[in-house]
């Protein structure tokens, strides 16, 4: 009997325990109605050193150079272990801004959405299309158990060889800052922590460790620093990842002036800076304002480990330091909301997903030629099809934003040398074949391919057609540079040869940036597809046929030749994006355009591009009228828009200031992307950012606004503005 009575007391006791356990309630920082600052003190006070120091480093989330692939990582770029006990998740981290990339195949066979390059996103001009990129890119990535995106890329376009230039959103700081700040924007409405990258003046990959930027306050601030700033306002990221390369001298992750005087104290940034991988040279990286070391197994030390832990020990000022860099890590995760809805496993809508990319693809997709209106193709009997292995798919960049397609891996080719992190280089086409998708277009058309690689074969293809169709790639990866911007393998003899048998020929291209076309005059339309994503094929196909009206308009401009450049030789030609060995000097690299970056460089040298910024042509036509320009503290503009074509189409007016207080300067200060029917016009009015009028004043540290009269500038590119108006402006000056 009494064993029985112990028995129920023991079993009462234990329901007592289960129902108290059960209507506990939540800790403090749990509720809501605080604000993310306050939710992350009351957890920081409950943290001891050790669970401090454990959550501002980490290792990348995959087995490297010898160490194990963390317990808990789902295996991805990289790993900072959570405190279970407080309910502070694993912060697990994905590659990048155009899908979640599985780095290895380290999770067998789970493929993702296959978006397109960021350069092709600039290219539609569309903040809509950019937030709805991030939020379908942002679903995926919380569905997948990540909830924190290595997005967000956004330097300025310095150097159209740069290998990454297709991971950036093109030479405009506002252009740029916008649809990045809305990508960014989309991504976080999921609860996925977002960085901007890579701060800052990380414009090149060739001695990307040790090239020391150099470039002015204030010509920094008007450029790249502002092109961050607009993003960060807009889509307050939760995290900026600083860079590998020096500026000014210093390390940009151990930059006091970058990450405690311009992002911390100016911009008053909240959110955590973690390193690029391999980016950390210091312990001391943590009072200059590095927050996380990231990827630390790449660092020649780990810095953020044993170093700091001693550092905390001893020093009232890394003991202060340490607090504030949880703070941001915690008050970061409860804003963006990762705290209360916790990333998991869960169904992916990958139908809705494809479509989103495919958006963004039509999108951004510019018609650059369209001789005698070749485009849109109609009521044609034979198209040659000639290279680019459009027969097997699209290409997309390398480097550690390269995805695995949830099609499948598609046409993977191996390319001699070594690539991130020591891997060796692969050339990957998503399965998403143009041929196929013209082909179901226009069933009744005969399809005569031709691989590409003998421009006699091809001509002769090309002489049997009613239109040829060269397709013509440039891959470029992470880490290395391209040598010049010309089409490699001989892909330029090839579009002469095909165009000289048949003057009827088209020229799709994807490409990571500007190429140089010296076959131009001699084609009759071409096409800029950028790398187009995992629904390339049919996006190219439905503007080659008219279903869908290009729209894209370039968000970089097109050199007529290297020389025109402001740098005709890559500073360090000859090196690539690894670590060099201990005691290599930085090599200088001097912005000497300042803040005259791509269109505004043109302009100043009075250079004429092969395409300028903004240029982009449509199967409609559009007209501008009633162009009036306010003044007072600040521009506002507005104009008409009609569509004076026969078919519905989409424009982007675009207005540049053209006078600065009687000064000439060329500057975007507002755009719209607007759709429109035949005949349908419609009003737009814009503001300009009082930034984008002004200059920055180092000296006075904030920008200044002279009176004066100032002119604006409607039109299509930055190098076709018809209409012009003028305002008076008011002096005034704005915080840094």
């Amino acid at each position: 009997m009494a064993t029985a009575h112990r028995a129920k007391i023991a079993i009462v006791t234990a329901l007592l325990a289960s129902t108290m356990a059960v209507s506990a309630p939540p800790p403090p920082w749990m509720n809501k109605a605080l604000d993310p600052d306050q939710r992350a003190s009351l957890l920081e006070a409950q943290m001891t050193t050790e669970e401090k120091l454990t959550i501002v480093h980490g290792p990348m989330g995959r087995s490297r150079m010898g160490i194990p692939k963390p317990e808990r990582a789902l295996g991805s770029a990289g790993f900072i272990p959570g405190i279970p006990r407080l309910g502070i998740p694993d912060l697990q981290e994905a590659d990048a801004s155009v899908g979640v990339t599985n780095p290895g195949n380290i999770r067998p066979g789970d493929g993702a959405t296959a978006f397109p390059s960021i350069m092709a996103t600039a290219a539609t001009w569309s903040r809509a299309l950019a937030y709805q990129s991030g939020v379908a890119l942002g679903n995926e990535s919380w569905s997948k158990g990540f909830n924190v995106l290595l997005a967000g890329g956004i330097n300025l376009m310095r150097e159209p060889r740069n290998g990454r230039t297709f991971e950036y959103a093109g030479e405009d700081p506002l252009l740029a800052g916008i649809l990045t700040g809305d990508a960014i924007r989309g991504i976080q409405s999921q609860n996925v922590v977002s960085t901007i990258k890579h701060f800052a003046f990380n414009n090149q990959e060739t001695g990307r460790f040790f090239v020391d930027a150099t470039i002015g306050d204030a010509a920094a601030r008007e450029s790249d620093l502002l092109a961050f700033q607009i993003a960060i306002e807009t889509g307050k990221p939760g995290s900026v990842m600083c860079a590998y390369n020096l500026v000014n001298g210093r390390q940009a992750c151990d930059s006091d002036w970058l990450l405690n005087q311009v992002l911390k104290r100016d911009w008053r940034y909240p959110g955590w800076v973690m390193s690029d991988w391999g980016a950390v040279h210091s312990t001391d990286s943590a009072l200059h304002g590095l927050d996380q070391e990231s990827g630390e197994q790449l660092d020649r030390e780990v810095y953020f480990g044993a170093p700091l832990t001693e550092a905390v020990r001893r020093d009232p000022a890394y003991r202060a330091r340490l607090d504030d860099m949880v703070h941001r890590i915690l008050r970061t995760l409860f804003a963006v909301g990762v705290m209360d809805r916790p990333a998991k496993l869960a169904a992916i809508d990958y139908a809705a997903n494809a479509k989103a990319s495919q958006a963004v693809a039509e999108g951004g997709i510019v018609l650059l030629k369209n001789d005698g209106g070749l485009l849109p193709l109609k009521a044609v009997k034979r198209i040659a099809i000639i290279g680019g292995e459009a027969q097997f798919g699209v290409p997309s960049g390398g480097g550690s934003s390269s995805t695995i397609a949830i099609e499948g891996p598609g046409l993977q080719i191996p390319v001699m040398g070594t690539g991130v992190l020591g891997s060796p280089r692969l050339m990957i086409y998503h399965p998403s074949a143009p041929l196929d998708a013209i082909h179901e277009l226009l069933p009744e058309a005969e399809l005569l391919v031709d691989d590409g690689r003998y421009p006699g074969s091809a001509a002769a293809a090309a002489r049997k057609a009613d239109v040829a169709i060269v397709f013509a790639t440039q891959w470029a990866t992470e880490s290395y540079d391209i040598p010049d911007i010309s089409l490699p393998n001989g892909q330029d003899a090839l579009i002469a040869a095909v165009a000289a048998a048949n003057p009827r020929t088209i020229v799709v291209l994807e490409t990571g940036g500007p190429v140089l076309m010296p076959w131009l005059d001699k084609v009759g339309a071409v096409l800029e597809a950028w790398y187009p994503g995992g629904r390339g094929g049919p996006a190219i196909a439905n503007v080659l046929t008219g279903r869908v009206n290009p729209s894209g308009r370039l968000p970089v401009s097109f050199p007529a030749a290297l020389e025109q450049l402001p740098r005709p030789e890559i500073v360090g030609a000859g090196a690539n994006g690894e670590r060099p060995p201990l005691g290599t000097k930085p090599l200088p690299l001097p912005y000497r355009e300042g803040p005259d970056v791509g269109y505004r460089w043109y302009a100043r040298q009075k250079l004429k591009p092969l395409f300028p910024f903004g240029y982009g042509l449509s199967y409609s036509q559009f007209d501008y009228s009633d162009l009036a320009v306010t003044g007072g503290t600040t521009l506002s503009v507005s104009f008409n828009v009609r569509n004076t074509g026969k078919v519905a189409g989409a424009d982007v007016p675009q207005v540049y200031l053209t006078s600065l207080a009687g000064a000439p300067e060329l500057r975007l200060i507002g755009w719209e992307k607007i759709g429109l029917a035949p005949g349908e016009s419609r009003r737009v009015t814009l503001a300009a950012d009082r930034r984008l009028i002004g200059r920055y004043d180092a000296k006075a540290h904030g920008w200044r606004v002279p009176a004066g009269r100032y002119e604006v500038g409607l039109g299509t590119s930055s190098a076709a503005l018809a209409a012009r108006a003028s305002a008076t402006i008011v002096a005034s000056s704005l915080e840094p």
